[in-house]
């Protein structure tokens, strides 16, 4: 494997034609992530989703703020005619120098 890879599972429900977007930035199929199976694949790409701790809550609380990588992965896709958004996917990191 070279270098990381981030993958996103497709929730049940979601069939093409979707669009994918990176805290809100519109992505390209094939060129951003491609699709294998259920599962967006984004080759190259470290995504990470922050996990806040009791301690940076409570440093957050008195304004000293604690910034990290956090991407949000959503889907935008339509079911039975209507316009629908799966917000904020699990992300998966594969080959991570972690």
């Amino acid at each position: 494997m070279t270098g990381p890879r981030s993958i996103v599972r497709l929730p049940p429900g979601v069939q093409p034609p979707f669009r994918v977007y990176i805290s809100g930035v519109p992505q390209r199929e094939g060129v951003d992530y491609v699709v294998e199976e259920r599962v967006l694949v984004f080759p190259g790409r470290e995504l990470r989703k922050d996990k806040v701790s009791g301690w940076r809550w409570f440093l957050g609380a008195w304004g000293v703020g604690t910034y990290r990588q956090n991407d949000s992965v959503d889907v935008q896709y339509e079911r039975a005619g209507r316009p629908l958004v799966a917000e904020g996917l699990e992300i998966e990191v594969e080959g991570s120098a972690d």
